[in-house]
């Protein structure tokens, strides 16, 4: 209600001063619709009808198209309109339909209460990418919120796999010291192998795995989120509260730093369903009514079969990891943790290997490569090997810095010999102590070394000497006398 003094203005405004509704609504502080109400409680019409709409004459056709599709949009309900005259601009005509258009009913939904140690809530959380290395990484977030207490344990992992999901569970029951009676989830690929309706085909998997720790794997309905609002609402804090303005991205700072996260500030909150709790006292109260943990572990390791080539390396994640050289051409197994790398042969353990995030990386292990190393030089020994050794000493060292690189030693050895006849033992030893300077154990870089030495000298390179087939020939290391020697001789006879 407006004061009796403000309805007289407005009428005197109105008749006396011929005002216009809008602008005594300006210069008297009130509604337009307040200025009309007036007129129309004192019994008087307003001045001027409202103006008609260009729209009003196809409201009935807008009206029984949108009853039979409700879902119609706006732009395609536009060229309707247009083909029946109607001049309107689009923006102004979705502006209309907005207001026009049939509303879903709002859906309520029921507060959904827990006993202490019933049920716990589990998500994964999409925290953007992070580089590690040359790779980019998916970091995500494996959640778990106790419903009664609230009490939550988060872990940050590079991906989305069974083994990180169950590896995320063990973690989080020794964290919670406990193991809840149900476990809530959605529908993820790593529960749900296949559902229709409410019929649920489990992961064989990871329904060993619950069955292992004695607890009910529950799939919430699709499109159900909210009978999982707990552990929603945790990821959505951890987001805005945890993660917001934080640089560090390191998978270690952030576990470190998460761990103390649920404890204190999410710990130190209030229970929302009792404000004389802390989350941490309700999380002691429900404690005891968890079911303790078995005494072994599940194997929680990611197994994924790979195929080893020529060289003894098994490829995981764009990275490749050492295995003996006796492995090659063969198919093994790969079990992955989030710390490290098996590979076996059946049932046997060939190679242990840290787990590397990064890509495009070669993971060795020095026994592998020293066991390699020996079997080419001994399948080497008493062909070119020997006479190498004997005219280019340091040969030795970089055909087996070759070797653990993963080389072809019999292209390096005949590539070794096709210089020594070429450039003879003097210059190639020089180049190949200078190679290895350098780090490069090729015969390429030696090769190079040569031709960059003679085009630095002015010489024309060697023109290669073609010996026989003969190995007893091309063998043979002739050692040129001095020149002196021959001066001598040359004396004597005068």
């Amino acid at each position: 209600m407006i004061p009796t003094e403000l309805e007289h203005k407005i009428l005197r405004l109105y008749f006396v001063e011929q005002w216009k509704v809008g602008t005594i609504a300006r210069q008297v502080g009130v509604h337009h619709s307040t200025v009309r109400r007036v007129l129309h409680t004192q019994g008087l019409p307003e001045r001027s009808p409202p103006r008609q709409s260009i729209v009003d004459p196809y409201v009935p056709f807008i009206e029984q198209t949108l009853s039979k599709w409700p879902t119609l949009p706006a732009s395609r309900l536009y060229q309707m309109v247009r083909q029946r005259g109607y001049t309107g601009s689009p923006g102004h005509f979705r502006r209309i339909i907005a207001r026009m258009r049939p509303r879903k009913p709002a859906e309520a939904f029921q507060r959904l209460s827990t006993l202490r140690g019933e049920q716990a809530q589990v998500d994964w959380a999409h925290c953007g990418k992070v580089q590690v290395g040359r790779a980019v990484r998916t970091l995500s977030a494996f959640v778990m919120v106790l419903s009664w207490s609230r009490m939550t344990f988060v872990r940050f992992f590079y991906d989305q796999r069974l083994g990180s999901f169950m590896t995320g569970h063990q973690d989080a029951f020794r964290a919670l010291r406990g193991v809840p009676t149900d476990v809530l989830y959605d529908n993820l690929k790593s529960v749900v192998a296949q559902r229709r309706d409410n019929a649920v085909r489990f992961n064989p998997t990871f329904l060993a795995f619950s069955a292992h720790y004695q607890y009910e794997a529950k799939p919430v309905a699709p499109y159900r989120g909210n009978e999982k609002g707990i552990v929603e609402r945790r990821i959505r804090d951890l987001r805005s509260s945890f993660l917001s303005g934080r640089t560090e991205r390191g998978l270690e700072a952030l576990n470190h730093d998460v761990a103390r996260w649920c404890r204190q500030t999410v710990g130190g909150r209030r229970h929302p369903a009792d404000d004389t709790l802390t989350v941490r006292q309700a999380w002691e109260e429900e404690k005891p009514l968890l079911r303790s943990l078995p005494d072994d572990l599940f194997p929680a390791d990611d197994r994924v079969q790979v195929r080893v080539g020529k060289t003894p390396y098994a490829r995981f994640e764009r990275n490749d990891y050492s295995v003996p050289h006796d492995q090659v051409r063969r198919t093994l197994v790969v079990l992955a943790s989030p710390q490290t790398v098996r590979i076996l042969d059946g049932d046997h353990e060939v190679a242990r290997h840290r787990r590397c995030f990064d890509k495009g990386r070669q993971i060795d292990d020095a026994a592998h490569l020293a066991a390699l190393r020996a079997k080419k030089l001994q399948a080497r020994k008493g062909s070119g090997t020997d006479r190498l050794a004997h005219a280019i000493p340091s040969s030795r060292l970089l055909l087996e810095g070759a070797a653990s690189r993963g080389h072809n030693l019999g292209a390096a050895v005949a590539g070794m010999l096709r210089l020594l006849d070429t450039w003879g033992s003097e210059a190639v030893e020089s180049a190949v102590q200078e190679a290895m300077q350098a780090d490069c154990f090729h015969v390429a870089a030696v090769r190079q070394l040569l031709e960059v030495a003679a085009q630095r000298a002015g010489t024309p390179p060697p023109i290669p000497i073609a010996l026989p087939d003969d190995p007893k020939v091309r063998n043979v290391q002739v050692r040129p006398h001095a020149l002196s020697e021959y001066d001598a001789l040359g004396g004597r006879r005068g």
